[in-house]
């Protein structure tokens, strides 16, 4: 007997026939305790998410306009999930003065909360379980920071007073009772924060996709899923773009060494994807795990005779980046060459002075400027063991007729980085799955 935390998207919430399935995988293991919710997303292709009307409801409010037939949707929306649960649950008088309440408001936060906090009220009514507001026990500071170790004090406390909870999520506390929410996607963060605090030994996260792909399926025509992976390996499909698991929502859990399961609420009996701290425990590893990337990043090539000898030179071509509030994604160097990566929207305004500073301070014997590049991140543990992975991929790359402008492998040799023309893109990513696959 453990305990498990199950987070359902917008997707998995839609409407009623999908809270009925909600509803069957919840009740059909005692051991999901708790059941994080999202707000009902959209029901077909041209639907509208709640917390999209929400957003509207308040732009147009503070904007002098009329929000009425705009939140009339919403009502419409909560009410009929309700009421096609044959609820007794009247929300009317509350949806009323969320209503109002969302004029009064000087921030957005509050009103993009409600699509959760009604959710897991008709959930909680569905399932009759208790509710807990997450505005009682996910906390943010006086600044509006998530408090980690506070949330998990007094989160934990709560949830040992409740064998069973519904707790909504993607928004919390602020210590003057102002609702403050995470960033899009943060159900997912809040997710895992209950599960760290409830000491859960697994976290399902339960969306409409059986698992993680090894690419992305725009590219790739049914790509194969992935069945288990490392945090570490998701840390990197997350950041170079793999969007099924918000990349924050990594950091609870795996601080508290709970495994993570990616499930299908439309197919719950697809096992889908396992990420633990942990290799898989059946020995079986591929030689790659996944591909992900981005377009739209710019190489600023730096070269000069002797830099290697020369004391300081990367820490004054960075602080240049720095003092102009720019982040860099990679740093291949050579001996007389450095290469910054950065991404285009980072160098937006700052072109020029980027060049008359680096040349002011480090005077190099050429600054080229090279955007349009693509990265391409290869991530796998098995690449470590098996000699001629990094052959094997140039060689695809090759013969697809794809010129490759970087190359980056940090030093866990956990991924490959490669650096293409934006347009070769998406073959550079065929190219290397069905080479691997």
């Amino acid at each position: 007997m453990g305990i498990k935390v199950a987070k359902f998207g917008g997707s998995s919430l839609s409407d009623a026939e999908q809270f009925k399935k909600v509803r069957d995988i919840l009740l059909s293991d005692p051991d999901r305790r708790y059941v994080v919710p999202s707000a009902p997303g959209r029901r077909f292709r041209d639907d509208e998410k709640v917390t999209d009307l929400l957003y509207r409801c308040y732009r147009l409010a503070h904007t002098g306009q009329s929000y009425s037939e705009c939140f009339s949707q919403v009502v419409e929306r909560l009410c009929g999930i309700a009421s096609d649960l044959g609820l007794d649950l009247d929300l009317l008088p509350d949806l009323h003065e969320t209503e109002r309440e969302i004029a009064r408001q000087d921030n957005p936060d509050y009103a993009a909360s409600r699509g959760e906090y009604f959710c897991g009220r008709i959930l909680a009514s569905y399932l009759n379980w208790p509710f807990i507001d997450a505005a009682e026990v996910v906390r943010f500071d006086r600044q509006g920071v998530f408090a980690p170790e506070w949330t998990n004090e007094q989160l934990a406390e709560t949830l040992r007073q409740h064998e069973y909870a519904v707790i909504p999520g993607f928004y919390g506390g602020m210590p003057s009772g102002q609702v403050k929410t995470f960033s899009r996607g943060g159900s997912d963060i809040t997710g895992a924060i209950v599960a760290r605090a409830a000491g859960a030994d697994l976290y399902e996260n339960w969306t409409d996709v059986s698992g993680v792909m090894m690419a992305d399926p725009r590219i790739i025509d049914n790509p194969r899923a992935i069945d288990w992976l490392t945090y570490r390996e998701l840390r990197e499909l997350s950041y170079m773009g793999a969007t099924v698991l918000h990349e924050d929502a990594i950091f609870p859990v795996r601080k508290a060494g709970i495994p993570t399961n990616i499930r299908n609420t439309n197919h719950p009996e697809h096992p889908g994807t396992m990420i633990s701290a942990d290799p898989n425990p059946s020995g079986e590893e591929r030689t790659i795990t996944g591909i992900a990337g981005h377009k739209n990043f710019t190489l600023i090539s730096i070269e000069k005779a002797m830099m290697n000898s020369e004391l300081g030179f990367g820490r004054r071509v960075l602080g240049v980046l720095e003092d102009l509030g720019i982040s860099f994604e990679h740093l291949p160097t050579g001996i007389d060459t450095m290469c910054v990566v950065v991404a285009d929207r980072e160098l937006e305004r700052h072109r020029q002075e980027i060049i008359d500073r680096i040349e002011d301070r480090c005077h190099p014997d050429s600054i080229e400027f090279n955007s349009g590049v693509a990265l391409i991140a290869t991530v796998g543990r098995g690449m470590v063991n098996k000699r001629g992975t990094a052959s094997r991929l140039f060689r695809a790359l090759a013969v697809a007729d794809i010129n490759v402008r970087m190359i980056d492998q940090g030093s866990s040799e956990l991924n490959i980085i490669v650096g293409v023309d934006g347009k070769d893109f998406e073959r550079a990513v065929s190219a290397i799955y069905y080479e691997f696959v």
